[in-house]
C-alpha cells in the first residue's frame, strides 16, 4: 500500500501458488476472496495498473513527457488485464457490441493477456481455484467452498463487470449502479500521478507513544502503515482520507485487517466515522502525525 510500484508488480507479474499450512494463503497473491468473488477493492487495483502504464517504463523509471499521450495505451492495458474468453455458448458478436475478450492485445501486453483471451486476473483467479482443489490438505474448508463458487459463478460475473467498465460516462446505456468505469480509473490515475515507493517508518518516540495506549493484539506495523498512508494521501482541503479496507486486507496477508484490527485501534490515534469493510474513511489525530 505504500510501495505502489511493488503493488503494481504484484498485480501484473507471476504469483507463487504455494501453501505450507491451512493458514497460509500465499497462493492468493495480493488479493482476498472478497476481491475475487465480490470485486471489493478492484478500483484501487485498476488505478494502480493504469498509473503504472501512464507514468512508468518497464523498469519502473518515470516516463518523460505528458502522460495524457499514454491514455489510450493505459486503457488498452486495462482491457488486456481484464480480458475473459467468450462463453462457449455465446452468439457471435455484432460489430457494435462491447468486447470483453482481447486476444489482439497479446503482442502489446503479453504479460496481461494470453493468445487465448485469458487476461491476467481471469488466469489468476482460476489458478487460485485449481490450486486449492488440488491441495486440499493445506486449504481450509470454507476456502474450498469458495473454490467451487469460483468455478461456477466467476466467469459470468466478471464478464458482466468487464462490459460495464467500458461503458462511456455519457452513454445512454449507463446505469447509476455502474459506479466504476475505465474512464473513472484513468481520471483518478492522472490525478494521483506516478506510483510511490514509501516505507512504513515513524520515529522511535512516536512509536513508543503509540504502543503505550495500544492493545498488544494490534501489531504496531498496522498503525504505522495507516499513519504513513494517511500522510501520503491527505489532501489540503480535507482531514479525511479514503481507506480501501479490502486492499489493506490483502496487503497484510488476508488477516481480516478490517474486522480484526480496525475496531481495536484507539480513537485517540485514529478516528473512523463508520464501520464499512469495503471502503471507509479515517483521519489520524494531530498528536500522532509524524
Amino acid at each position: 500500500m505504500l510501495n505502489e510500484w511493488e503493488e503494481f508488480k504484484a498485480y501484473t507479474q507471476k504469483v507463487e501458488y504455494i501453501a505450507t499450512s491451512k493458514g497460509d494463503t500465499t497462493y492468493l497473491g495480493r488479493f482476498t476472496f472478497d476481491t475475487i468473488l465480490r470485486f471489493e477493492g478492484i478500483a484501487r487495483i485498476l488505478t494502480i495498473i493504469a498509473r503504472g502504464y501512464l507514468f512508468h517504463e518497464k523498469d519502473g523509471a518515470v516516463k518523460q513527457g505528458d502522460p495524457r499521450g499514454q491514455i489510450d495505451a493505459a486503457r488498452r492495458a486495462l482491457c488486456a488485464w481484464c480480458s475473459i474468453p467468450d462463453s462457449k455458448k455465446a452468439i457471435p458478436k455484432e460489430e457494435w457490441r462491447v468486447q470483453t475478450d482481447f486476444p489482439d492485445l497479446h503482442d502489446e501486453f503479453p504479460a496481461l493477456v494470453d493468445e487465448h483471451d485469458g487476461g491476467w486476473f481471469y488466469r489468476h483467479v482460476h489458478a487460485v481455484a485449481d490450486f486449492m482443489l488440488k491441495n486440499q490438505s493445506n486449504v481450509r474448508e470454507p476456502s474450498l467452498k469458495k473454490a467451487e463458487n469460483i468455478r461456477k459463478k466467476f466467469d459470468v460475473a466478471w464478464r458482466n463487470k468487464v462490459f460495464q467498465y467500458q461503458i462511456r460516462i455519457f452513454s445512454p446505456k449507463t446505469k447509476g449502479a455502474w459506479t466504476l468505469r475505465f474512464d473513472d480509473v484513468i481520471a483518478d490515475a492522472l490525478e494521483l500521478g506516478p506510483l510511490r515507493r514509501m516505507e512504513a517508518e515513524l520515529s522511535p518516540e512516536l512509536m513508543a507513544k503509540i504502543e503505550a495506549i495500544t492493545s498488544k493484539n494490534v501489531p504496531s506495523e498496522v498503525i504505522c502503515t495507516l499513519i504513513v498512508y494517511y500522510t501520503a494521501n491527505k489532501s489540503e482541503d480535507s482531514d479525511w482520507v479514503v481507506l480501501p479496507v479490502a486492499n489493506f486486507d490483502a496487503y497484510f496477508g488476508d488477516t481480516n485487517f478490517g474486522r480484526k484490527y480496525l475496531s481495536k485501534i484507539p480513537k485517540e490515534i485514529i478516528e473512523r466515522p463508520d464501520s464499512g469493510f469495503g471502503v471507509s474513511r479515517y483521519r489520524v489525530m494531530p498528536a500522532y502525525l509524524p
